[in-house]
């Protein structure tokens, strides 16, 4: 069937389209995407949970299998038609076919996401001016775990950090793809892995260090369950935000000369490397003061806060950690909010300024009933759930994988091999051929049914 190639929606003189300018942008900018608080937070308490060292084996093989190919997919597509994620499948797609109703659902998901993720950056930010000021130097849990409490169960502070969060993000948009995203992200990468080392350095001088590196590294094979594989699965789709048009939308402002799949393959090995930086600079820390590597949830801002505090100097690496971790957050939340943000300003045709102001006072509305879930909201329960678990379930369990299988069914079912070839070889000057043909079995068979399955899982019915 012939492809759709109407052009995307007219740009206005104030919404001109803009691009990532260096090779390293594209990195950073992919890299700040893909590393979030999912790196610094959720991966070492979901490896704590899951056995260390054998689910990290068991993550590696998944992300191969999963997270990477719907990223190259979403990259490839995003490159090809230069437009937001709406606009991109209205254009690739052939005539008269829904396609784009993905980039639709992935505006959606990266909303909603937005509206909740926000909120847990603005502890973030606030931990930091707490570890400044010494309000959470304990060493008792007991301390952490009633300031953390303080803190999201006051509706005036939620609410302040969350719109002071969202106003620094807004600030960097406004400045484009070049000079806000780019520029940022080239300077916040690099400050983020010299963090991670400095933390790391410091955690394996302490006393037992090496019982936590051991967790880390030495393989448990028994503990490898079906259970476990889901998991992992789940965490690799998650952590690559893929499936809710981020990738697709940072693709767009890919050079046209970039490797797709090189480049790709380099954010996801950065991606996981600092996700075991975050575990080395964790776990030694955590089982030198005789703390649970299982903690959960809590382990960013009730264990942590007491792991710093009963180490030398630890206030100090209590302060870099934080900023460690708003630095994730931020990276992340620039790339979520670009995707709403490209499909107002390509589909209205309205300037990029527009287009963020916009987008940040429906947040600041919206998303305050995800910040007062814990205060005046935490009895207004839809579904069972508060706004801020609502939210995250019907994007994390819904929108997203069912955005990543649609992009798996789309690419190899009806873009094609063919059109999948010439995007990943940059019309024949790159020699990406059994790259192509191994991502196109796996986005055809694998991928998606692979997906379907952390779906269900997610959804209770696996």
């Amino acid at each position: 069937m012939k492809n759709d190639t109407r052009p995307a929606a007219p740009q206005t003189a104030g919404n001109s389209r803009d691009a990532f300018t260096s090779s390293f942008g594209v990195l950073a900018a992919t890299l700040g995407s893909a590393v979030g608080l999912g790196n610094i937070w959720k991966f070492p308490y979901v490896t704590g949970a899951n056995g260390g060292a054998s689910f990290l084996v068991v993550y590696v093989l998944a992300t191969l299998l999963v997270g990477l190919p719907v990223m190259i997919a979403e990259i490839m597509l995003g490159r090809k038609a230069k437009a937001d994620a709406v606009t991109t499948l209205r254009t690739l797609a052939p005539a008269g076919q829904p396609w784009w109703l993905i980039g639709g659902f992935g505006v959606i998901a990266a909303f909603l996401i937005m509206s909740f993720y926000s909120e847990v950056a603005a502890w973030v930010f606030a931990y930091v001016f707490k570890a400044l000021r010494g309000d959470i130097l304990s060493s008792d849990p007991a301390v952490t775990s009633a300031a953390f409490g303080a803190l999201i169960s006051d509706p005036l502070q939620s609410l302040l950090w969350q719109w002071a969060v969202l106003l620094m993000i807004g600030g960097i948009l406004l400045m484009g793809v070049a000079k806000g995203i780019e520029a940022v992200t080239k300077k916040l990468m690099p400050v983020l892995f010299l963090l991670l080392l400095v933390i790391c350095a410091r955690s394996l001088m302490l006393p037992g260090a090496m019982a936590g590196l051991s967790f880390l590294f030495t393989p448990d094979w028994s503990k490898i369950t079906g259970e476990v594989v889901l998991v992992a699965m789940g965490l690799a789709f998650f952590k690559l935000s893929i499936g809710m048009g981020t990738m697709m939308t940072y693709g767009s402002y890919f050079r046209d000369d970039q490797n797709v799949p090189a480049t790709t393959l380099r954010v996801m090995s950065a991606d996981l490397f600092v996700s075991m930086l975050a575990g080395i600079a964790i776990f030694p820390a955590v089982f030198s003061f005789g703390f649970k590597p299982e903690a959960g949830p809590s382990l960013l801002f009730i264990t942590i806060p007491a792991v710093f505090a009963s180490m030398p100097m630890g206030h100090l690496f209590m302060v870099l950690f934080f900023v460690l971790a708003a630095v994730a957050a931020t990276g992340a939340m620039l790339s979520i909010l670009e995707v709403p943000v490209s499909v107002m300003a390509g589909r209205l045709g309205v300037s990029r300024k527009k287009a963020t102001l916009v987008n940040l006072l429906l947040l600041a509305l919206i998303g305050a009933t995800c910040a007062l879930s814990n205060s005046l909201l935490a009895d207004v329960k839809p579904f069972g759930m508060t706004f801020f678990d609502l939210f995250d379930y019907i994007s994390s369990y819904i929108l997203m994988p069912l955005g990543g299988i649609f992009i798996c069914l789309f690419v190899a079912w009806v873009w094609g091999k063919h059109n999948m070839a010439a995007a990943l070889s940059n019309d024949g000057r790159l020699a990406n051929g059994k790259v192509v043909a191994g991502l196109y079995v796996l986005l055809k068979f694998v991928t998606p049914l692979l997906i379907l399955l952390v779906m269900l899982k997610g959804l209770g019915l696996l």
